[in-house]
């Protein structure tokens, strides 16, 4: 995003630390974390699971908390996206964002690189917390993985000073899952070999010269449109539009 390369707005990046059990064959562990990309504010919240309600009730604690970016950053993860299985859904994380007036961004599937200050911070995270103390609760992580935020934060402290301003959360607030997503959703894919690209479930024909390459696909639910871009690593800020097609999520009952 040409906005964000040139530091006029703040992304934060948010993934899941998955794989973790506390000693002695304790229960299974995962860890919400977050970093912006310009301020390098961190966040982590180590818990049994991290759910898409329970990423919502995080993230907007958080954003309440340090201000709102302009983009956020996810995988593809079920928890961010919605269900993969299902045709034009929008998860509650998406709708989230979208009812805060942030745009989410979905990074390729197995791209390295795009998600490389997010996986930097879970690797900080796992060896300055998790594997250097030991736990035998919950609670006692949770409490070691505060204290260690407190202190990325406060070395930050210039960076996170300087970085582009963040917006205030409305109050009051409260996220209506049943409303029509408003905004738009930014997918990066590489389209196959056919220069088609896969996105909420559906396939889209973009341009069969640009097969394997990376696009930028901007979901648009106001205007109903999808506009795809090309993007090349040598010229960043040449991203000539390959696409724009019309698309109109079906109205039907959010699923709590």
């Amino acid at each position: 995003m040409p906005a964000v390369a040139q530091r006029q707005v703040e992304l934060d990046s948010v993934d899941i630390i998955e794989g973790l059990h506390l000693r002695g064959g304790g229960p299974h562990i995962e860890v919400l974390t977050v970093i912006s990309l310009h301020g390098g504010l961190v966040g982590a919240w180590p818990g049994l699971q991290v759910t898409a309600k329970g990423a919502v009730e995080l993230l907007l604690a958080h954003w309440r908390a340090v201000g709102l970016p302009h983009y956020v950053q996810f995988d593809n993860d079920n928890v961010f996206q919605g269900p993969h299985q299902h045709r034009d859904a929008v998860g509650r994380v998406v709708r989230l964002c979208l009812g805060l007036g942030l745009t989410p961004v979905f990074a390729p599937p197995r791209e390295p690189g795009l998600q490389a200050a997010i996986e930097a911070f879970n690797g900080r995270w796992q060896a300055k917390v998790w594997a250097r103390f030991p736990y035998d609760s919950v609670a006692a992580l949770q409490a070691q993985s505060a204290r260690y935020i407190t202190a990325v934060r406060h070395r930050a402290a210039l960076s996170i000073d300087s970085a582009p301003p963040r917006r205030p959360v409305v109050t009051p607030w409260r996220l209506d899952l049943q409303a029509p997503p408003r905004g738009q959703v930014i997918y990066v894919r590489r389209p196959t070999e056919h220069g088609e690209v896969h996105l909420l479930g559906r396939t889209f024909a973009v341009d069969p010269l640009w097969g394997f390459r990376l696009v930028r696909c901007e979901v648009d639910f106001t205007t109903e449109r999808i506009r795809c871009y090309a993007l090349r690593r040598r010229q960043p800020d040449h991203q000539p539009l390959l696409a724009d097609l019309p698309y109109a999520l079906p109205r039907r009952p959010f699923q709590e």
